[in-house]
């Protein structure tokens, strides 16, 4: 056996490195900065401890942070402090699952006596977490067989579970970051006075690592999302590589929380959330109705001009419509029940995709009508669970903005890049220009479609991100069964990213109702199907227009536009004149007369976030003008003539600004 091996690094090249020699060795061979910066390696693409001797020929990554995978460590390795502390604190307590999760982490637990935590108790608990950073203890690895990790956490009634099911052979689930995935080797981690989690690891190599992170809220939890099982108390973290890092998350959480829009939403009076409705269904007051009115008239607008024709469809149908679909074999836990009525059972619509395919069937097609664009702003209902419902962003009710586009294999290229187009320049209009995009492709197990044409696809999809110069990463084997798809994310203004807009290809449905077209040479041919939700959903969108402007909704979405203030009673005629030809020129417009002081009015204006507010005087009434106070302006502009302000607002409005 050779004394020496060679290992390759990210960069092709070769280093020489005395067998045994662990990637914490390699790190410390490299630079002493390396050393100190490492947390993990991923070794011929397994991510491992640094403690881990490498072998010969192998390919090393040594991971730092603010990288991706560097921060999930911090937060997987965070959650386990924590565990540790919560079992310090509550002698008894059992431990469920704590996984990393974006910006942090949370840990399930199980207290003594039905205990529920409060927010002092979070304060116990990071303080002594605090405590167990400081003592920089070793986390260690250890492997047992199956059978003996049984024994071994057989008091943990939790993790006594979790290696029943796996060893059991039962889909793991969560369960797989818990133990090893061969599912007979069971690894657990050990640090400190006797605390052990079970846990597939890495982790960084001494809770010294640690440091940066806060504990942020606990919640109420069912086991495994069970409300038969028990419930548990789910304590939420955020975990950072540096102090700035984590102040600077913690700023944008406290200016999210200013712009909630469940908060916004009832205090602009836009929408509201009545008990009597039941949890997730939402009424829209008549300024909220007004924007989505706006929205909605501008996306008809856009497709009626971008080729689509219109189509409706029912809120119910039959089961069997959802049978033929494949709903009701993979997603029957998201629908609503069943109605019993005429011998048949009925059910609330979650998709309007079997509907559009109805219209297509309805007739005979030929590939001269191709591509043929459907679309509807259909209403949907899915039984969201109760914990999970968030305001507009997650409902059990809600409005897409769907589109169903039937084409050929051959015009699919071609199509994609048109769709991609559109999605684009529709979420310009709302004021979103920061894009990124993931390229979700064949999954591993059975998908419906042959290779070929899941790679004529895929090329298209890839061809479309690449002409728009869009950022994408690719999700290797995360498309669905029946077909790739493209997620469009936008950044908001705190740096927030929403996933909207997706595109999606369908060879499964076209295929299980049996659609076919009339092709060129007499012969009949499957269509493909592309799913196109361009909002997501109107609801949601909303909510996320609400955050991103804080409620400061551009002019030419804002109910109001304008707002007049006469300075004084004497002044009230010509502020109403004003108005009515504001109003002629197709802009929305209220008056509120002198019956209160003007700094009052002008303040509440500006609590309403009103993109104008037009103050008259003396001065005015002779010279035809208005004072403009501009949202976000400081300083109100003179003696701005009538017509050269409605000029102005005009291009605003046009243009979208």
């Amino acid at each position: 056996m050779s004394d020496v091996i060679t290992v390759q690094l990210p960069d092709g090249s070769a280093r020489e490195i005395p067998a045994g020699t662990t990637t914490a060795g390699l790190a410390a061979s490299i630079g002493a900065g390396l050393a100190r910066a490492a947390l993990i390696a991923v070794v011929d693409g397994e991510e491992l401890d640094l403690n881990r001797p490498l072998r010969d020929g192998a390919v090393v990554e040594i991971v730092t942070a603010p990288s991706d995978r560097g921060l999930r460590t911090i937060r997987h390795s965070t959650a386990h402090v924590m565990a540790q502390a919560i079992l310090d604190l509550y002698p008894g307590a059992q431990l469920a699952i704590g996984p990393p999760i974006e910006h942090g982490f949370y840990y399930d637990a199980d207290l003594p006596d039905g205990q529920t935590l409060s927010e002092e108790d979070l304060e116990k608990i990071e303080a002594r977490m605090r405590e167990i950073v400081a003592a920089d203890q070793p986390f260690v690895r250890h492997e047992l067989p199956a059978a003996e990790a049984a024994i071994f956490f057989a008091d943990e009634l939790y993790k006594a579970e979790i290696i029943e099911r796996v060893t059991g052979g039962a889909a793991p689930g969560q369960d797989a970051g818990e133990v090893s995935t061969d599912g007979n080797t069971i690894s657990y981690y050990a640090n400190g006075d006797g605390f052990r989690d079970m846990c597939t690891g890495p982790h960084v190599p001494s809770t010294g690592k640690l440091g940066h992170f806060k504990l942020q809220s606990v919640a109420g939890a069912y086991w495994r999302g069970d409300v038969s099982r028990p419930m548990l108390q789910r304590i939420y973290g955020t975990a950072w590589d540096s102090k700035k890092s984590l102040k600077a998350h913690l700023q944008m959480l406290e200016e999210a929380e200013k712009r909630d829009h469940r908060r916004l939403a009832q205090e602009l009076d836009l929408v509201s959330w009545p008990d009597e409705l039941g949890p997730g269904l939402a009424v829209w007051h008549p300024k909220g109705a007004l924007i989505r009115k706006l929205m909605e008239d501008y996306s008809r607008d856009r497709h009626e001009n971008g080729g689509y024709e219109y189509v409706f469809s029912p809120h119910i149908a039959k089961s069997v419509l959802w049978e033929t679909s494949g709903h009701l074999d993979f997603y029957a836990d998201g629908m609503y029940p069943p109605m019993e009525m005429d011998g048949a059972s009925y059910y609330p619509k979650p998709m309007n995709c079997p509907f559009h395919v109805m219209v297509y069937r309805s007739n005979q097609r030929s590939y001269r009508e191709l591509p043929l664009r459907f679309f509807e702003l259909g209403a949907v209902y899915r039984y969201e669970l109760s914990g999970a419902i968030h305001g507009l962003m997650r409902s059990r009710g809600f409005t897409q903005d769907d589109s169903h586009i039937f084409t050929t294999r051959e015009d699919i290229q071609t199509e994609l890049a048109s769709l991609l187009d559109f999605v684009l320049s529709v979420l310009r209009a709302f004021g979103f220009e920061d894009f990124q995009a993931k390229l979700s492709t064949r999954p591993l197990e059975k998908a419906v479609g042959d290779n070929e044409i899941w790679d004529e696809a895929t090329a298209g999809l890839r061809a479309a991100l690449d002409t728009h110069g869009l950022d994408y990463v690719v999700d290797e084997g995360g498309g669905a069964f029946y077909g790739p798809k493209i997620d469009v994310d936008v950044t908001d203004a705190i740096g927030r990213a929403w996933q909207l807009s997706t595109i999606q290809l369908d060879f499964n449905l076209p295929e299980r109702f049996d659609l076919e077209y009339i092709a060129s040479d007499g012969t009949r041919k499957r269509p493909v199907m592309i799913h196109r939700a361009l909002m997501g959903s109107i609801e949601r969108f909303f909510g996320v227009l609400i955050e991103h402007y804080a409620g400061a909704f551009p002019a030419w979405l804002s109910p109001i536009q304008v707002r007049m203030l006469p300075v004084a009673e004497v002044h009230d005629d010509f502020a109403y004149a004003v108005a009515a030809r504001l109003r002629s020129e197709g802009f929305r417009v209220d008056v509120v007369s002198a019956a209160e002081p003007l700094g009052k009015r002008v303040r509440n204006g500006k609590v309403e976030k009103l993109p104008y507010i037009l103050v008259v005087g003396d001065d005015d009434v002779a010279n035809d003008s208005v004072g403009v106070n501009k949202r976000g302006e400081g300083k109100p502009e003179r003696d701005v003539t009538v017509d050269d302000f409605i000029g102005r607002l005009r291009s605003e409005v046009e243009e979208k600004r």
